[in-house]
């Protein structure tokens, strides 16, 4: 708050002065405070000087001497003392009032300085509390401490700050703090004076606001009541003045008199209270004002009727003004007195007129001066007074007796008084005696009333409903007929026997026919007046617009509104339910507000879109209107329904508006009607929501509330949105057919917006707030489901004691109790039967989450005051919730687009009655797919670790020697137990990442907490589908060793003895005597070579065929299929031609059924087969591609993949069906695999072998016997025939996971990111390509064309955007510096020492290299056997050769990596197919929806359950009528929400509803469509495609609505990217 430091020369001056007078020190002390405009009162000290006494007296004057003159010289400094003084005039506003910051939840019935009280005063008087005016100070003037702590420069008179806030404050915060006055029953300000000379000003806009109801006596009988507007009511005004040397305090007695039947309560301050009897500085000549209103009870009213009463302060000679206007308007006017002087005499002597109304009240005490009751005398006789006039207060009179004798004085004169004037009619008194009036002197608000007048006098005799049928026609009936269409189109409830998609079509029609009809609309003349007004004024005058169109309005309603609301309160008792819905109709149509024409102004605004002119400005100025504070509707409660399109256009321009920085805290309260929801958010907030009973507009209203900087970040949120709604349970609607519905709409919707729900409970409505804890629960229960989880708090009206929270813990836990049962069956509703409890569907915690806050008033109405303890206990409860919701620790609101898109989904869903399907909304679609993404990201940096291990592993296993099998046993069975360690680790990496995930603060994650446990089992199947793999390709690995271990020991027994052959050789020709040339060395090496390959053998081929079929007989087990697999003997000759599905296929059952299985059944089952071939075949060709032998484990993995395709169609099928596939199938196997080990022996053969090595024999036989050294020989064989294929083999098989990464970061990562984005991106291409076979593939065999379509794209990839070579060469760098790091590891011996340069250190250093790459890459041992053979190279000239050929062969390879970039040729002899892991990145689980066949997107592979974004005609997955053949049309989205039915073989072809599928089919979830446009893409397709399909699965083609052929390509390719969500 504004702080303000004392002047420094001031402060010198000051003590200058104190050290000549420390005497004068009080004086100083008052004189000083008051900045530089006290000069005056310096001068007439130092005038005089020391020989006088400056009292307090002296310089400010008794309360009583204080003049026009003292108000306007201390007006200035005492606002500058206040931290006032940049706020003067009337710059002060409500809306900086109403910022939430750290000081606005300070406890502000302390104050620490005089700059803090103003503050203090207005938060406590914004929240109705009615100790504001006294507030307990606890600073403190050093140099006072010895004076009386009321009278130090410190303190100040409550009247004074009251008149300092009213002269800071605009006309609408002086509005908001006289109705809060009022509220507390305190004295309001009437005439308030002014810093010009002896001037006031009158409050006439001021008291505007304050609505009284009160019920005279004359309508006790029927129980009728006055509701008025206290500017307007006719109530008689009996004034109170005083004369300057009065002791009696009037103040005290007015309360008194006004408490007299209640408890006692200080409407006017008086000099007893807290800061009362402070000399008043400014307060002096204001004129308050308060009404004592009757409630009917003659045993406890005053009076009859309604009495108003003014309290001049100050002398009343010194403010002759102020006088003379209550002479004129008072009834009575009662002068309290001790005496008269000379110059008061004269002045009600002269007063002639007003001798009737004038009596005086005088405090005779015994001690009193004779000449005082003389001179009362004297001035009675001289005005010819009866005695009647004269009120004695003597010594004998207690205040009770002198309250009774002016009761009885005012009741007797309002009975010889009749006329009464209205303060409006005040207002044009005042100008003549020179006072101002507050409405008048404001120009505003004259030219906003002219325009509200202008507006209201349109209305003029006629009905209001004739008049917003002509006026405001937007929001009438064809608004209510949208609503209902909306609803209809989406619950389907009167489709009966139509075609559902010809009845939303025609729906949809409807709906556009009437928006057209809208869009044609002419603003009307009182709209255009409206919004002339609205668009031209600046913010001021439009404020006070509203504020006059508010009032004036609701002066027009009152009259019918109040009648209807009694014949309605009498129909509810007689429970006529046919008169309540007419009354309820009679009260919407003639209720008249300013909210109807805002409502209007919302429907102009969509009507422009319509029409091409669209209104920009209107969304602007609403936002305008919003961000002041002023309320907005957000749901129309006539006609239940939301004007979504303006509603985002207006907080989209306040999104804009605020920079963007639009974080909301949404704040719900909900209850029984009449229960004090709005006084609470009100009270809470210091805010304006409609309170009066006569309202009977319904739905929802939102107000924005700006957080202050300082609590921003602690609460995560720019602003706070309060959302007001209508009763539920309303007794006036109670017993309407739709009331339950209509509660349950509101209900949940707004709960599903909150993030913070206040369920208001008035204990004595206990009964009925049952019903709404039951849609209360409803909602909640649907909010957890989509994973919204509103904090809950629960209020207990009328509660009062201060032990209420320990002695209710009973009430509590039956409350909770309550809360339970109505979880378990609201559960149960929504069939979710494992909640039980309302814990479980919120945080609640029965001691923290109820609140218990006293009654509202404090006394009988309408003269009760707010209950000082509902003020106080509701600001607790703000101020721990607020706490609350810091220690949330920062979770994420929704900006305003977020909060758009959720009001959006929520909405449809209110409309669509179904919350069991969350990715609608698309917040909620967003952080799932969030999530999916990031989990992709895990399982594959799992995969990849694993792989990457499973390579290492692989190449341990395939370097072992086997020459004692225990060994290669020993090293497999390690590496499974090192294998399982891997996959636990990384499984555990990955929850820890799923765990930190969900701590995130952002990405929404609270969104989709529900679907945590899926994420965690997908988990587990990561770890089972990898766990399978790595024993799998172990097996397949140790099954390889020991294959290639017989060929090597065939291959190195075959070296050997061609190694044999030559020393033999080299020894014969040695002993020669004469040397021999080349060509004889090589004429006798090819004669022995000749001669030596004669006798050797190739390797034996093994029986695969008949390895296959044993396989397949363990694999049926001990199933009856003995008779079927009979007469198969060669598994080669089954597979050649094309599957054929027949009759014997399925199980007979009587003759309609077995005709509806040939009709319906027989198609699906060859889909599936022809799927099942196809995509087995594929599987096969990619294991026959590899350059491996055959092993065991690729049949065993064949046949798993045709089980589980078996199990698609195993209800439809019998044992034959299996049989036959599995033989047609394993039969295409028998010949790949057959042809695979044959090519494998082919590249194996012995003699190829030797043939390959026939050239280095050569070699090394002509080295030999020419003795060369052959060092640099030996080194170069090495790296050409050890490492180089080795290198090779290497660099093609790992590589596979650096081409997934690649292209998943590549400018293809999006494509691959998502399920659902995938999908979009094949269906975008199938349109664009817009051939039909496309479609009929992705339909026919969805994982097959998955498969071809990701392969195809890989290969694309790395032919335009992605460099193999780049990659190849990466890899290469990897192995050379590995091989490099060996080499130089490998020159030293077991001790650590260099090896000794000799041979056999050759020898060691080779096996130490191969030592230190054996886990890195599969060295041909044999070939390294082949380096060994004669090798009298020295180490260390074997060791610089061999690091000059790695050199050279790094070169050669690089030079190979660039002229061979063939991606589909490396694709072959990858381990980690590209294809296939981005194949189940994407794939997912598989499963399809069991009408339309679309796949399913979840994330994961182990979800609870499927969902798909878009459904798709059924006709197009071959679903047709079983009676007509026809293709289906209708969209399963549809289906699932109409009246129709289904029958399949899983309902045994038996009829089953529709709605009801999820019986058959639990684990799929089948949303209604998001929009109409949402399935235009698949409408596309059936239509151009209808004849195709139809030929296709020998169908007739499908009726579909005509509507349908006006869908082009565009709007196709639009509804797709609206059902993806891609913007």
């Amino acid at each position: 708050m504004p702080t303000f430091a004392k002047n420094a020369e001031r402060n010198a001056y000051k003590s200058s002065l104190l050290d000549k007078n420390k005497s004068n020190k009080l004086a100083y002390n008052k004189l000083f405070s008051y900045s530089n405009h006290a000069i005056f009162f310096l001068v007439l000290y130092r005038f005089v000087g020391k020989a006088t006494t400056i009292t307090p007296d002296l310089v400010l004057g008794r309360q009583n001497m204080a003049s026009f003159k003292d108000h306007e010289c201390f007006l200035p400094a005492f606002l500058h003392s206040l931290g006032l003084a940049e706020y003067y005039p009337n710059k002060l506003s409500l809306r900086s009032l109403q910022e939430l910051n750290k000081e606005s939840l300070s406890d502000a019935a302390e104050v620490e300085s005089l700059e803090a009280k103003p503050w203090a005063f207005l938060r406590n008087l914004l929240m109705s509390n009615t100790k504001s005016r006294t507030l307990d100070c606890t600073f403190e003037d050093e140099e006072t401490e010895d004076t009386d702590s009321e009278s130090d420069t410190n303190s100040s008179n409550i009247l004074d700050l009251i008149v300092a806030l009213f002269v800071c404050a605009d006309s609408f915060l002086q509005q908001e703090m006289t109705l809060k006055m009022s509220l507390c029953q305190f004295a309001v300000p009437f005439l308030l004076p002014s810093d010009t000379q002896n001037q006031c000003t009158l409050m006439l806009w001021a008291l505007r606001g304050i609505m009284k109801e009160w019920r005279p006596h004359s309508l006790s009988e029927d129980k009728g009541f006055v509701e008025e507007n206290v500017v307007s009511a006719q109530i008689p005004l009996v004034s109170f003045v005083r004369l300057r040397n009065c002791s009696l305090s009037k103040s005290q007695v007015m309360n008194h008199l006004l408490s007299k039947s209640q408890q006692h309560h200080d409407f006017f301050c008086h000099r007893d209270m807290n800061g009362g009897s402070c000399p008043r500085k400014i307060a002096n000549g204001m004129v308050e004002m308060c009404w004592y209103l009757p409630c009917g009870n003659m045993s406890i009213d005053l009076f009859p009727d309604a009495v108003a009463f003014a309290n001049l302060r100050g002398d009343v000679c010194a403010f002759e003004t102020q006088f003379a206007f209550l002479a004129k308007v008072s009834h009575a006017i009662f002068v309290f007195l001790d005496k008269f002087e000379e110059n008061e005499q004269k002045m009600f002597v002269t007063s002639q007129k007003m001798n009737s109304k004038l009596f005086f009240v005088a405090n005779f005490q015994r001690d009193s001066n004779p000449d005082a009751k003389s001179s009362v005398e004297a001035v009675i006789a001289d005005l010819n007074l009866n005695r009647e006039n004269l009120i004695r207060k003597s010594q004998k009179v207690n205040m009770a007796r002198l309250v009774d004798k002016i009761c009885s004085t005012i009741k007797k004169s309002l009975s010889e008084h009749s006329a009464s004037q209205h303060i409006e009619s005040m207002a044009k008194i005042a100008p003549e005696l020179g006072i101002s009036v507050d409405e008048l002197t404001c120009k505003p608000s004259l030219s906003a009333e002219e325009a509200a007048q202008r507006i209201v006098k349109g209305i003029g005799v006629h009905k209001i409903q004739v008049y917003k049928k002509k006026q405001l026609p937007l929001q009438g009936e064809n608004w209510e007929k949208i609503s209902k269409l909306e609803k209809e189109k989406c619950r389907l409830i009167t489709a009966g026997n139509s075609k559902l998609e010809e009845y939303k079509e025609q729906l949809q029609q409807d709906k556009e026919r009437i928006l057209k009809t809208q869009s044609q609309y002419k603003l009307t003349e009182a709209m255009s007046e409206f919004l002339k007004a609205m668009i031209s004024k600046d913010y001021t005058e439009r404020a006070f617009f509203l504020k006059w169109m508010g009032h004036k309005l609701y002066m027009v309603s009152r009259e019918d509104l109040s009648s209807l609301q009694q014949d309605l309160n009498e129909k509810c008792q007689l429970k006529d339910s046919e008169s309540i819905a007419k009354i309820d109709q009679k009260l919407l149509d003639c209720s008249l507000g300013l909210e109807h024409y805002m409502r209007e102004m919302g429907h102009i605004y969509e009507a422009s879109l319509g029409s091409g002119n669209k209104m920009h400005e209107l969304p602007t100025l609403a936002a305008e209107l919003l961000h002041a504070g002023f309320p907005l509707e957000l749901l129309d409660g006539d006609a239940s329904n939301i004007p979504e399109k303006w509603i985002n256009d207006v907080l989209m321009e306040l999104h804009e508006m605020v920079g963007q920085k639009s974080r909301l805290l949404v704040l719900t309260v909900l209850g029984v009607q009449s229960t004090g929801k709005s006084t609470l958010l009100n009270t809470m907030f210091g805010v304006q929501f409609a309170v009066s009973s006569g309202r009977c507009t319904r739905g929802a209203y939102m107000l924005l509330l700006p957080v202050g900087e300082d609590l921003r970040t602690e609460l995560s949120c720019d602003f706070i949105l309060l959302i007001d709604t209508e009763g539920l349970k309303s007794p006036d609607l109670a017993q309407l057919d739709n009331s339950y519905e209509h509660d349950n709409e509101l209900a949940t919707f707004v709960i599903g917006l909150s993030d913070v729900t206040i369920i208001n409970v008035a204990m004595e409505n206990f009964n009925e707030m049952k019903d709404i804890i039951q849609i209360v629960v409803h909602a909640f229960l649907r909010m957890s489901h989509i994973g919204k989880k509103p904090i809950c708090h629960f209020v207990h009206q009328n509660v009062a004691g201060v032990s209420a929270h320990n002695k209710l813990s009973a009430d509590r836990e039956h409350l909770l109790d309550h809360l339970n049962e109505m979880t378990e069956m609201a559960a149960t509703m929504e069939k979710k039967t494992n909640i039980s409890k309302f814990t479980e569907i919120l945080d609640y915690d029965l001691d923290l989450n109820n609140w218990y806050i006293p009654g509202l008033w404090h006394g009988t109405p309408p003269m009760a005051s707010v209950n000082t303890g509902y003020s106080a206990e509701v600001f607790d409860f703000k101020k721990k919730m607020i706490n609350h919701l810091k220690e949330r620790n920062g979770d994420a609101f929704f900006d305003i687009p977020q909060f758009l898109e959720w009001m959006s989904s929520m909405w449809r869903a209110v409309k669509f009655e179904n919350f069991i399907f969350s990715f609608q909304n698309p917040l909620v679609a967003q952080a799932y797919d969030n999530l999916s993404k990031e989990f992709s990201e895990w399982e594959w940096s799992f995969k990849r670790h694993i792989y990457s291990w499973l390579d290492s592993a692989t190449v341990q296993i395939s370097n072992t020697e086997i020459s004692c099998p225990e060994t290669l046993e020993a090293v497999v069975a390690t590496l499974q137990q090192d294998a399982q360690k891997e996959i636990s680790s990384q499984e555990k990496q990955m929850q820890e990442k799923l765990e930190l995930y969900y701590k995130r603060k952002d990405q929404h994650v609270n969104l989709v907490e529900r679907y945590k446990t899926d994420f965690i089992r997908s988990i587990n199947s990561v770890r089972v589908e990898v766990k399978h793999l790595v024993i799998n390709q172990l097996d397949a690995a140790h099954q390889l060793r020991k294959n290639i271990a017989k060929v090597e020991d065939l291959h190195r027994q075959q070296t050997i003895i061609i190694e044999n052959k030559v020393l033999e050789m080299l020894k014969t020709f040695k002993d020669r005597k004469h040397e021999l040339s080349d060509k004889e060395l090589e004429a006798g090496f090819e004669s022995m070579w000749n001669k030596t390959l004669v006798n050797i053998s190739g390797l034996k081929e093994r029986d695969i065929p008949s390895d296959i079929l044993k396989q397949l007989w363990q694999n049926f087990g001990n199933a009856p299929v003995t008779e079927l697999m009979k007469d198969v003997k060669d598994l080669t000759n089954y597979g050649c031609d094309e599957f054929v599905v027949d009759a014997r296929h399925f199980e007979t059952r009587n003759k309609i059924k077995d005709k509806i299985v040939y009709f319906f059944i027989k198609p699906n089952v060859k889909r599936a087969a022809n799927s099942a071939i196809q995509n087995c075949t594929t599987m096969i060709e990619e294991f026959a591609a590899s350059k491996s032998d055959y092993h065991s484990l690729l049949t065993k993995q064949l046949i798993e993949k045709i089980d589980n395709y078996i199990q698609t169609v195993n209800s439809k099928t019998n044992r034959a069906f299996e049989v036959d596939l599995k033989l047609h199938i394993c039969g295409i196997a028998s010949r790949k695999f057959l042809e695979m080990h044959r090519r494998f022996l082919a590249e194996k053969d012995p003699l190829k072998h030797l043939e390959a090595l026939k050239s280095q024999f050569l070699s090394e036989f002509i080295d030999l016997y020419r003795s060369k050294d052959r060092c640099q020989r030996k080194a170069r064989n090495f790296t050409q025939f050890c490492l180089k294929p080795a290198m090779t083999k290497y660099i093609n098989q790992s590589i596979g996971i650096d081409i997934v990464d690649a292209i998943l970061n590549s400018n293809h990562s999006t494509e691959y990111s998502s399920r659902s984005y995938f999908q979009y991106n094949i269906l975008k291409e199938l349109l664009e390509k817009e051939k039909f076979c496309g479609f009929l593939k992705y339909i026919d065999n969805y994982e097959n064309f998955v498969k071809q379509w990701i392969n195809k794209h890989v290969i694309q990839s790395f032919s335009k955007d992605i460099s193999l070579s780049k990659l190849k060469r990466k890899k290469l760098g990897f192995i050379f510096e590995k091989i490099e790091e060996a080499v130089e590891v490998s020159q030293y011996g077991e001790d650590g020492n260099p090896l000794p340069n000799n041979a056999e250190s050759t020898t060691v250093l080779i096996q130490n290299l191969c030592k230190a790459l054996s886990k890195v890459i599969t060295l041909p041992m044999v070939a390294v056997d082949r380096i060994h053979f004669q090798n009298t190279s020295l180490c260390t000239p074997f060791t610089n050769n061999l690091k000059e050929c790695l050199k050279d062969l790094k070169k050669q390879l690089e030079e190979e990596i660039d002229r061979s970039s063939d991606i589909s040729e490396t694709l072959e002899y990858v381990t980690v197919k590209p294809h296939n892991e981005l194949f189940r990145r994407v794939f997912g689980c598989g499963k399809q929806c069991p009408f339309c066949k679309v796949p399913c997107e979840a994330g994961g592979k182990d979800h609870k359950d499927h969902h798909a974004a878009v459904h798709r005609p059924q006709g197009l997955g071959s679903y047709r009528s079983f009676i007509t053949n026809i293709l289906g049309e209708e969209i399963c989205t549809s289906s699932v929400h109409g009246n129709g039915h289904f029958l399949n073989d899983d309902t045994n072809y038996e009829f089953h509803p529709f709605k009801d599928y999820r019986t058959y089919y639990p684990d799929w979830l089948i949303p209604p469509d998001r929009t109409v446009e949402a399935s235009d893409y698949w409408k596309y397709v059936l239509v151009t495609y209808n004849e195709e399909f139809a030929e296709e699965y020998k169908a007739k083609p499908a009726v579909y609505p005509s509507a349908w052929n006006n869908i082009d390509k565009a709007q196709a390719l639009e509804g797709l990217k609206l059902a993806f969500r891609i913007k």
